[in-house]
C-alpha cells in the first residue's frame, strides 16, 4: 500500500507499506493524514494519479477504485500510470541503478500464469526514462532484453531460467510505489497531458 502528496515546492510525503492484506484498511486512513499533514483538504488537489496496472488484480481494484471515489466527490481530474512506468521511474532512486547509469533498461514483472508483462525504457535528456514499445505480455522467453543494460521487476527470480540470456545487472526486489507514480504524474503534467 502506497500513497503520497506532493505539494509546490515541497518534497512529497510518502506513506508506504509492503502488506500481504489488510490494505483497505491502510489506504484511506494514509491519505487523510497525508493531506492533514500538508494542511490542505481534498477539493485543493489539482489532480489524483493512480497506478492502473498491470499489477495484482485486488490492488489495482482498490486503487482505483478508491481514486475514482475521491476525485468525482470532488471534480477532480485523474491521472492514470501505468505501473511499468512507474517502477521505470523508481529505478532512479536506487543506488545500483545510479551506480550504472544504463541508457537502456528493461522492466518485467511476474503476471503468474507463467506469463510476465514487460517493456524496454530508454533515457531521455532530462534524465527520465521513456518506455520505447508498447507493454508486452509473454511467455518469460518472449522478453526482449535486446539492448538492455539492466533488468528489473518481480519477473526476474521465478523466471530467471527461462528468460532470453542476459548478463546485465538486476534488481529484482523493487515494488510500485507512490513515488514512482507520482515521478510519470508530473511528468505526463508538465507534458501537458491531463
Amino acid at each position: 500500500c502506497s500513497v503520497a502528496l506532493s505539494l509546490e515546492d515541497q518534497v512529497p510525503e510518502l506513506r508506504h507499506e509492503r502488506v500481504s492484506a489488510g490494505a483497505s484498511q491502510l489506504l484511506l486512513p494514509w491519505i487523510e493524514s497525508l493531506l492533514s499533514d500538508g494542511r490542505v483538504v481534498l477539493k485543493d488537489l489539482d489532480v489524483i494519479a493512480v497506478g492502473v496496472g498491470p499489477g495484482a488484480f485486488t490492488g489495482v481494484r482498490l486503487g482505483v477504485a478508491a481514486v475514482q471515489g475521491l476525485a468525482i466527490s470532488q471534480n477532480i481530474p485523474v491521472l492514470p500510470v501505468c505501473s511499468l512506468d512507474a517502477l521505470a521511474a523508481q529505478l532512479l532512486t536506487t543506488e545500483v541503478f545510479k551506480q550504472i547509469r544504463p541508457e537502456q533498461f528493461t522492466v518485467a514483472i511476474d503476471a503468474r500464469m507463467e506469463e510476465v508483462y514487460w517493456a524496454n525504457y530508454e533515457m531521455q535528456n532530462d534524465g527520465l526514462p521513456k518506455r520505447i514499445n508498447e507493454m508486452q505480455l509473454t511467455r518469460p522467453e518472449g522478453v526482449n532484453l535486446k539492448g538492455a543494460e539492466f533488468l528489473a521487476g518481480s519477473a526476474i527470480h521465478p523466471y530467471r531460467n527461462r528468460l532470453p540470456a542476459f548478463a546485465c545487472p538486476i534488481h529484482s526486489d523493487i515494488a510500485v510505489s507512490a513515488l514512482g507514480i507520482l515521478t510519470c504524474a508530473e511528468q505526463m503534467l508538465s507534458d501537458g497531458l491531463q
